[in-house]
């Protein structure tokens, strides 16, 4: 047997075993999973099951013959991926917003207790103009009672200036928001090193003739084609209607690059830890 049947033999009977591997990873990066990756640099099975199809991808001998079946599904492992990132994305932004609110009514709580306190002629004013659907009502209410009471030394006066205070400090905190980041952290360095590893060996081999049909057939339905040419010559007009219609998978690949992923992620890092302003988160164990 040459050295070249010896190696199609190979593929041959890896086949089946990239296509679970690939679906293992599928698995560990759904987020409805109850495990997933915790950490992308603790986690060596993880790393080696996409070792094992990027190796599988590049050393394929004869990418004009290369299976189906096995390109659809790093294709479609690495478009789950890309688009879970981009969720991820969001889901930080979200995380932004939140925080910069809680910091803001962490100042304007903190402010009404001073006046509740000082008795200022305002204070009934301010405590009306706290928003329930930023507030508990058991925060108001407390508040209320402060206000009313004759002496700030009692026993209830101290347990609802605690439970006041124990607010803005949460708050201010934003305790669950920073372990929410370090959870969305861990992910988008796994989905992230998928979209890059995976994906640069995939664009070397070439697109199925039934993969180019499908996604041209997808991309005139969002565009409103009334009818496409049945016999595609190549991949090019893959290549041209993605892009116009919206971002290749090619593209948003480029804009998830690890370090860009990093960076962005560093940089949120670095707002979480600024302090409050005044206004304004082996094998068998992956189964």
């Amino acid at each position: 047997m040459s050295k070249s049947d010896m190696v199609n033999v190979k593929m041959v009977i890896t086949e089946e075993k990239i296509l679970n591997n690939i679906e293992k990873v599928q698995k560990m990066i759904n987020p409805n999973s109850k495990k997933q990756i915790v950490q992308l640099e603790d986690d060596s099975y993880f790393k080696d099951l996409i070792e094992s199809i990027k190796t599988y991808l590049i050393e394929y001998p004869e990418k004009d013959n290369f299976p189906k079946d096995v390109y659809d599904a790093a294709y479609e492992l690495v478009e789950y991926a890309t688009t879970q990132f981009e969720e991820n994305t969001k889901l930080i932004e979200d995380l932004i917003i939140q925080r910069e609110k809680n910091i803001s009514l962490s100042a304007i709580l903190k402010e009404t207790l001073q006046a509740v306190e000082n008795k200022s002629s305002d204070w009934k004013k301010k405590i009306q103009e706290l928003s329930i659907e930023d507030y508990s009502e058991e925060i108001i209410d407390t508040l209320g009672q402060m206000g009313r009471a004759k002496n700030n030394k009692t026993p209830n006066y101290l347990e609802a200036l605690k439970v006041v205070n124990t607010k803005i400090a949460n708050l201010e905190s934003n305790l669950h928001i920073e372990i929410d980041m370090e959870r969305i952290e861990d992910r988008s360095k796994a989905l992230s090193y998928i979209g890059i590893e995976i994906a640069d060996a995939l664009k070397e081999i070439p697109v199925p003739q039934e993969k180019v049909e499908q996604i041209a057939v997808e991309n005139a339905e969002t565009i409103g084609t009334a009818e496409i040419d049945g016999n595609i010559e190549d991949s090019q007009y893959y290549e041209d209607t993605r892009i116009d219609v919206k971002p290749s998978l090619w593209e948003r690949i480029k804009n998830m690059k690890l370090i860009r992923s990093i960076r962005y992620i560093m940089k949120i890092k670095v707002v979480l830890e600024l302090p409050a302003l005044p206004e304004g988160k082996v094998e068998e164990q992956h189964q």
